[in-house]
């Protein structure tokens, strides 16, 4: 990673450190439907990519293992306290609580970008509104493919740019606004970047506007 590289992904984690406190008062992104549908969709170990503070917690599939990671220690450390508080309220259930039964997570810091695990290491990676942020998103998706076994799943639900001839455009003007503000890109071609990380593309849910959508996708 080159240095200008490195220094967007220290930023990256300075800027979640700081949300971290009112990230959850914060962050409206993701109907709890639209969560749920990512995690139906996961099967055997799964990665999550940037966790967060464990929004996505509720929606764990039953049957499932997780090692969820992120960039920012105080991010983490929002989530570790959720799955400490739901231990104690269900003791002997596991470290976590998905929708309908213990779900075994794994909290982990790291990078998207530089991920700590040998090669086909994971059946399922999954992200809900990550790489909107990860500075070098194809290196990211890279290396979730390098980490998922062969025919392995990838699951993202994403906001991007919208592919027409006023909003895009729009878009585009306003995305160095906006990722000075609150450090994601609008103008992403999430699609397009999930192609060139070699991925191929099963299918893509329009869910909003065609901004917000479901990839689903797998390494041949």
């Amino acid at each position: 990673m080159n240095a200008k590289a490195s220094q967007a992904t220290r930023a990256t984690q300075r800027r979640y450190d700081r949300l971290a406190p009112f990230y959850d008062r914060l962050d409206r992104m993701g109907q709890p439907g639209w969560r749920r549908r990512v995690f139906q969709e996961t099967v055997g170990q799964v990665l999550e990519i940037g966790v967060g503070t464990g929004k996505n917690f509720p929606f764990y599939k039953p049957g499932t293992s997780v090692t969820a990671v992120d960039i920012s220690p105080r991010m983490l450390e929002v989530a570790r306290r959720k799955l400490d508080a739901a231990r104690q309220k269900n003791p002997g259930s596991g470290e976590g609580i998905g929708d309908g039964g213990p779900v075994p997570v794994k909290l982990m810091l790291t990078d998207a970008q530089s991920l700590p695990f040998p090669d086909a290491s994971f059946d399922c990676a999954v992200a809900t509104f990550v790489f909107c942020s990860v500075p070098d998103p194809v290196l990211g998706l890279q290396e979730i493919r390098r980490v998922l076994a062969p025919g392995g799943r990838l699951v993202l639900l994403e906001h991007m740019r919208r592919d027409d001839r006023i909003v895009g455009p729009l878009m585009d003007l306003l995305n160095p606004l906006v990722v000075r503000m609150v450090g994601a890109n609008i103008n992403r071609r999430t699609v397009e970047n999930v192609r060139k990380a070699d991925f191929a593309v099963d299918q893509v849910d329009d869910l909003s506007m065609n901004i917000v959508k479901l990839i689903l996708a797998h390494r041949d």
